[in-house]
């Protein structure tokens, strides 16, 4: 973490979301002696690009490439920069006697949201945190610094482009029953919706490719597949 590696100022946080068949998930980091929870994030290289610092912060908290991400806010507020609570950070973690008081500067942070399958997660935590594990959205721990607005910001977003971006998609297997897709379009509208308004409306976008039913009982109860095409 010397500083002259790093952009200074400028700093991301992600909100993963993922979807465990019930429930829609965020992963969250708690740092070492200090019971603060945070979204992950982390700082650009000097000689990385935004974008690839993110999906590196990404692969290292999940073990997965090519997640899907969206750009949606930067969080620059003069109230957000509280260098006390950056300073136990790394006082609980007992760092190695060099420079870090870049760290203790105000920062600007660029947010994003990615999307990914549940499943497929092995959750890391990093150097400085003991865990790093999946929270329901609505119970979630009390977040350090402005992380819950950014949480909500991201919540927000994902809302509006829950049409637009197919969003269920990437938090879906390859292949998906109509059913499930509803649950991950519920869980993050957080309300219940009707099953034939629901399909419906799916079916009319033209965004959905038909395939075989699943078969697991009954054969007249079967429900086809589906899959973003």
């Amino acid at each position: 973490m010397q500083g002259d590696n790093y952009l200074h100022h400028i700093a991301y946080d992600s909100v993963i979301f993922g979807f465990s068949g019930e429930k829609l998930k965020i992963l969250i980091l708690e740092y070492h002696n200090t019971g603060l929870f945070a979204l992950p994030g982390g700082f650009v290289r000097k000689d990385e690009n935004l974008n690839d610092a993110v999906q590196r912060g990404l692969k290292e908290r999940t073990g997965l490439d090519q997640i899907y991400l969206e750009q949606f806010y930067t969080f620059g507020d003069v109230a957000r920069y509280k260098p006390e609570v950056m300073k136990q950070i790394i006082q609980a973690n007992h760092t190695p006697d060099e420079d870090l008081s870049w760290l203790l500067d105000r920062f600007i942070t660029v947010a994003y949201y990615a999307l990914i399958n549940y499943a497929e997660v092995v959750p890391t935590p990093d150097a400085l945190s003991d865990s790093c594990g999946w929270y329901d959205v609505d119970q979630l721990p009390p977040l350090m610094l402005d992380h819950a607005q950014i949480v909500q910001k991201a919540l927000e977003t994902l809302r509006e482009n829950i049409n637009r971006k197919l969003v269920g998609g990437n938090l879906l297997p390859a292949r998906f029953t109509m059913k499930e897709l509803q649950h991950v379009y519920e869980a993050i509208l957080g309300e219940k919706l009707h099953r034939g308004t629901f399909q419906r409306k799916m079916l009319s976008l033209g965004v959905l490719q038909r395939h075989e039913k699943q078969y697991s009982g009954a054969a007249n109860k079967a429900p086809f597949l589906y899959s973003f095409g």
